[in-house]
C-alpha cells in the first residue's frame, strides 16, 4: 500500500491542490516548532538565571497560538480536499464506466461497485484530514529538527539519525500486514452489501418458498465475519500503536540519557541540552502520527485503489470514439409530430408505409456469453419499418438487443448507417425498453426523462403514446419503481423509450413491451408503435404475441443454438 498513489494526483485535481498546501503548512509547522522549542527553553533557563522573561513568555504564547491555528487550518483543509477528492474520483469512475461500457459493467458486481464509491470513498476523511498531512510534515519537518539538533549537539543529531529508521521499518512492516487485513474487510463488506441487495429484490420469491429464515441465516453468519475482520484490523491498529510509542519513547530515553551525562560533565549548556530535549520528541511525533493514522487512513486507501483499476482499465482501452452524429442517418420527425400524423391517420395493420434507408444493418452477428456463443443473426432495418424479432426462449432475442446496446460482446457486423456499432454510444443512436423497466426512486416524469430535466409536454405526450396517460407524472415512485402494477411500469418503459425519439435517435428497440397488456391496451401500443414507424424511425420489436405481425414489416426468426 503507497503511502501517497501518484494515480491520486492524476485523477483527482484537488489532491494536488491540497499536498502543496500541505506541504506549506507543514514548513510553517517546522519553524514554530523550533520557534516553541527555543523560546521555551530560553524561558526556563532564565528563571533559573533570574533573568526576565517576559519577552520569552509572549513569544512563547504567540507560538502556542499559530501553532493551534496551523493544525486547526491543516485538518479543516483536508476534510475540504476529502469530499472535493471524493466528489472527483467518483466522477471519473462514473466517466470510466460509461467509456468501458454496460457490458463490462454487466460482469461486475454493481453493490461492490456502489459500497466502494460511497462507503470506501467517505473513508477518505481520516486519509486527507489526518493522515497525508502527518506523511507531509514527516518529510519536511523530521530532516530539518535532526539537523538543528546536530547543529546545537551533534551527538543528540547521530542518536536521533540511528533510531529514526526503526520507525519507517516498523511502518512498513504494519503495511504489508495492515492491507491484506484491510482488503479482507472491504471485500467483506462488498459481499455484505451484494447479498443485501439480492435478498431485498428477491424477498418474494424467497417468502414464496419458504426461505427467507436462511436468507437472513447467510447475511447474519457475513455480518459476524465482517464484525471479526473489523476487530482484527482494530487489533493491528491497537498493537501498532504501542509499538511505535514503545519505539519513540526509548530513542528520546536515549537521546535523553545521553544529553543527561553530558549536562553533568559541563560538556553541554543548560540551554542547549533543555532545547534538544525539547526538539527530541518532535522529531519523533510526525512519524508516530503517521503510524497510528495510517489504520484510520487503510479503508480509504483500499478504497481507491480499486477505483485506480477501474480507471487505470478505462484508459488502457483508450476513448471511445464520438457519436454525437451520424451523416447518413435519415431524416425524421418528433414525437409530438408522430401523434399528430397518428390522430390524423392511422394505417390499416400491415399496409406498411414506403420508406427508403437503411438505419442498421446486421450481418452474421453472433452474441457471445463466455464460452457460448449464439446463432448468428442477420437483419436490415430501414427506416418508416417495423422489424420483428421472433423465436423461442432462450434462442438469444434478448441478448441481440444487448450486443446492440453494448452490454454483450458479438462477432460479425452491426452498422449504424456506415458506422460501426461498437464505436457508437448506444445513448446516441437507439431508444430501448427492456423486458425490466429499470425505474428508480423519483416520479413518474423523472423516469420517463431519466437524467433529463423533465419537459412536462414532452412527458405527457411519451406516456400518452405508450398508453400511460392515466398515470400521473408527478407520482412519487418508490425503489426499483415501485408503487405501480406491472403493467403500468412496463408503459413508463415504453414512454422512457418514446421520450428519446425527439432527441433524433434513429432506432427504437422494444423487448416484449406487452407481455403483462391486455388486449385492448396491447392493440393501442401496437397503433403508436406503428404511427412511430411512420414517421421514419427503424423499429425493433420483440414480441411472443400474435398480434405483433399485424404491425410488422419484416420478420426475423432466431434459432436455438445447437
Amino acid at each position: 500500500m503507497k503511502p501517497l498513489d501518484p494515480r491520486l494526483l492524476r485523477y483527482a485535481p484537488a489532491a494536488r491542490v491540497y499536498v502543496a498546501a500541505s506541504a506549506l503548512i507543514a514548513v510553517a509547522q517546522t519553524a514554530v516548532t523550533i520557534a516553541f522549542a527555543w523560546f521555551l527553553a530560553d524561558a526556563l533557563t532564565g528563571l533559573i538565571a533570574g533573568r526576565d522573561v517576559r519577552t520569552s513568555l509572549l513569544w512563547l504564547v504567540a507560538t502556542i497560538l499559530v501553532r493551534g491555528v496551523l493544525i486547526w487550518a491543516s485538518e479543516a483543509w483536508g476534510l475540504r480536499a476529502a469530499a472535493q477528492t471524493g466528489a472527483q474520483l467518483r466522477a471519473a469512475l462514473l466517466r470510466a464506466i460509461g467509456r468501458r461500457g454496460p457490458g463490462w459493467l454487466a460482469q461486475r458486481n454493481q453493490a461492490e461497485l456502489a459500497v466502494t464509491a460511497g462507503h470506501g470513498l467517505d473513508a477518505l476523511d481520516p486519509y486527507f484530514a489526518r493522515y497525508i498531512p502527518q506523511l507531509v510534515l514527516t518529510m519536511i519537518a523530521t530532516p530539518v529538527i535532526v539537523a538543528v539538533m546536530w547543529w546545537q549537539d551533534w551527538p543528540s543529531g547521530v542518536a536521533a539519525i540511528i533510531t529514526l529508521p526503526l520507525i519507517p521499518l516498523f511502518l512498513i512492516l504494519i503495511g504489508i500486514a495492515t492491507r491484506s487485513v484491510q482488503r479482507r474487510q472491504l471485500g467483506v463488506l462488498q459481499q455484505l452489501a451484494a447479498r443485501f441487495a439480492d435478498t431485498v429484490q428477491g424477498l418474494a420469491t424467497l417468502r414464496v418458498f419458504g426461505r427467507e429464515r436462511r436468507a437472513v441465516t447467510r447475511m447474519r453468519e457475513t455480518a459476524e465475519q465482517y464484525r471479526r475482520e473489523t476487530m482484527g484490523v482494530l487489533r493491528y491498529s491497537f498493537i501498532s500503536g504501542f509499538a511505535l510509542e514503545l519505539l519513540s519513547s526509548l530513542a528520546v530515553a536515549i537521546i535523553a540519557v545521553s544529553v543527561g551525562f553530558r549536562l553533568l560533565d559541563r560538556d553541554i549548556t543548560l540551554e542547549v541540552g533543555l532545547f534538544v530535549l525539547l526538539l527530541a520528541p518532535e522529531a519523533f511525533l510526525p512519524l508516530r502520527q503517521v503510524g497510528v493514522q495510517f489504520h484510520a487512513a487503510a479503508e480509504g486507501v483500499a478504497a481507491t485503489e480499486q477505483i485506480f483499476e477501474v480507471l487505470d482499465g478505462a484508459a488502457a482501452e483508450g476513448p471511445g470514439a464520438s457519436a454525437s452524429a451520424i451523416a447518413s442517418a435519415p431524416a425524421q420527425r418528433s414525437l409530438s409530430s408522430v401523434l399528430e400524423g397518428q390522430n390524423r391517420h392511422n394505417p390499416p395493420f400491415g399496409e406498411a408505409a414506403s420508406h427508403e434507408g437503411s438505419v442498421l444493418a446486421l450481418a452474421n452477428v453472433s452474441v457471445r456469453y463466455g464460452d457460448r456463443v449464439l446463432p448468428p443473426v442477420s437483419l436490415t432495418a430501414e427506416a418508416g419499418t417495423v422489424t420483428l424479432i421472433e423465436g423461442p426462449s432462450g434462442s438469444g432475442k434478448s441478448s441481440l438487443f444487448a450486443a446492440l446496446r453494448g452490454a454483450a460482446d458479438f462477432d460479425g457486423s452491426a452498422t449504424v448507417g456506415e458506422a460501426d456499432v461498437r464505436a457508437l454510444a448506444p445513448s446516441d443512436w437507439m431508444a430501448w425498453a427492456g423486458q425490466r423497466p429499470g425505474l428508480i426512486r423519483g416520479t413518474v416524469a423523472e423516469n420517463v426523462a431519466l437524467g433529463q430535466q423533465p419537459d412536462a409536454a414532452r412527458v405527457s405526450r411519451a406516456l400518452a403514446a405508450a398508453q400511460a396517460d392515466t398515470i400521473d407524472p408527478t407520482l412519487a415512485l418508490g425503489v426499483q419503481g415501485s408503487g405501480l402494477s406491472g403493467g403500468q411500469a412496463q408503459r413508463v418503459a415504453v414512454a422512457r423509450a418514446l421520450y428519446r425519439l425527439d432527441d433524433g435517435v434513429q432506432v427504437l428497440a422494444l423487448d416484449e413491451p406487452s407481455s403483462a397488456l391486455d388486449a385492448e391496451t396491447e392493440e393501442a401500443l401496437w397503433r403508436s408503435i406503428r404511427a412511430v414507424a411512420d414517421s421514419g424511425v427503424a423499429v425493433l420489436l420483440i414480441s411472443h404475441r400474435r398480434s405483433a405481425r399485424e404491425i410488422a414489416d419484416h420478420i426475423v426468426s432466431v434459432g436455438v443454438s445447437a
